[in-house]
């Protein structure tokens, strides 16, 4: 296939993540997120993974500058993707209070670059060691990043088929807070404008894949992608998100539309050998063909059954909230990595009781003394990080001279606008509750599933 679509969805890529870091550097978000706070939230499984001490973090944001730079022109490709893959999810491992999806595909698109020769066309690398297979990539590198950014798309559109989203939350909610800050003001509380989001989100999911895979409804897909992101980024704040899926659909399109509006000029950046025409041998003029024109794409068995097994994960993953009980947007188990986006919205008052009978301990006490306000924010209606909280404020009490602590959560949280109910069991002692991956007993069930 034509390296052109891919060597602009690169460029792309490395442009919106340079930009990204800026953002990070301009707003001071470096310190906010990672250097001041005293506690951070972890990943289960990733506790070990901590912010660099002093001025690293900003060297750490500033090295992943400059590999987003690389990516974009295409120099030191493969080292650069493979090292701001692995600097990104360093990033995203550090605080689960600042989980979002698409820092998650950014990490999954970048570990995906490392493999895809998206440096044959458009590239520094080319003009400096020019490739045998310059200009041409073999076929299954172009699906396999399809299939990624299908991906979010396909589930996120099945996430939406709950009675929640059907009847317009939590949609309703953020439109009411958005319409005192948009110029469409009362508009957007107009009911007819809340089912028009959600219901035509909901088809856009489940329909954009297939519309851009038919050609015959491509240029439509295309145009309905265009409004639909640039609606997302006037109405929510959700960073680079609906930039990086606006330049990933275009994946979807000829692997030449580049060439077609004039993006790229000639097939490659060095002189190379016509392809040949349908029918004729691996030979032409008496010399072998590249391996890629010859039309022999196929990538060893290795790194086939390795990518089959990326695939099966990205196809299982996301269904796993099936294997707990109860409602996953009350539970969150099940919730993050599996693109339930924008489905809930909770509001939480959390109290902390702390005793500790054989020293007389009995306080009350409100988590923002622990955690920064966008923590807490973060925390909210997610019991697996008040988990972490009450093991974190337990620790700090037994290095206080307390060791018997107890710590019980009163967590009063409504759900997407219903009355206000206990998540937690508040008298089970989560100082003595392990994390894990099992179902939590101590998460009591939602009431009033609508």
């Amino acid at each position: 296939m034509d390296a052109a679509s891919l060597a602009v969805f690169r460029i792309a890529f490395g442009g919106l993540l340079l930009w990204e870091v800026w953002k990070f550097v301009a707003n001071g978000w470096i310190a906010r997120y990672y250097v001041d706070p005293a506690f951070h939230f972890t990943y289960y499984g990733f506790e070990w993974v901590r912010p660099l001490h002093g001025q690293w973090m900003y060297v750490h944001f500033l090295v992943l500058g400059v590999l987003a730079a690389c990516i974009a022109l295409g120099a030191c490709y493969r080292l650069a993707a493979g090292l701001i893959f692995l600097g990104l999810s360093y990033v995203f491992l550090l605080e689960q209070a600042r989980y979002l999806n698409h820092l998650y595909l950014v990490c999954l698109l970048g570990f995906l670059l490392t493999i895809v020769p998206a440096h044959r066309a458009l590239s520094f690398d080319g003009w400096l060691r020019p490739h045998p297979d310059a200009g041409i990539v073999p076929a299954w590198a172009l699906w396999l990043l399809r299939f990624q950014v299908a991906v979010p798309y396909v589930y996120g559109g099945i996430a939406k088929l709950n009675g929640d989203w059907l009847a317009g939350e939590p949609i309703r909610s953020w439109l009411a807070e958005r319409s005192a800050q948009s110029m469409l003001g009362p508009a957007l509380n107009q009911e007819w404008v809340v089912y028009t989001i959600c219901y035509g989100g909901l088809l856009f999911d489940l329909a954009i894949v297939p519309l851009l895979l038919w050609r015959r409804t491509r240029a439509f897909a295309l145009v309905a992608a265009l409004a639909f992101h640039l609606t997302n980024a006037y109405l929510f704040t959700i960073g680079i998100f609906p930039w990086l899926m606006i330049a990933a659909t275009l994946l979807f399109l000829p692997p030449d539309w580049p060439r077609r509006f004039g993006t790229v000029g000639s097939r490659t950046l060095t002189p190379q050998p016509p392809l040949p025409a349908a029918g004729e041998g691996e030979r032409a003029g008496g010399q072998s063909l590249p391996r890629a024109q010859r039309g022999d794409g196929r990538a060893p068995r290795v790194i086939l059954a390795m990518l089959a097994v990326y695939v099966m994960v990205q196809l299982l993953v996301p269904l796993r909230h099936l294997l707990y009980p109860g409602e996953v947007a009350w539970t969150e188990e099940g919730h993050r990595f599996s693109w339930r986006m924008r489905l809930r919205e909770k509001e939480q008052t959390v109290e902390l009781l702390v005793t500790a009978p054989s020293t007389g301990l009995d306080r009350q006490l409100d988590p923002r003394q622990f955690v920064t306000a966008w923590q807490h924010e973060g925390m909210e209606g997610r019991p697996d990080m008040l988990l972490q909280l009450a093991h974190h404020v337990a620790q700090r009490a037994r290095q206080q001279g307390h060791p018997d602590v107890e710590v019980r959560v009163r967590a009063l949280t409504s759900l997407n606008r219903r009355p206000a109910q206990d998540q937690i069991d508040p008298t089970v002692d989560l100082a003595t509750r392990p994390r894990s991956i099992w179902p939590a007993d101590w998460i009591l069930p939602l009431q009033e599933p609508r």
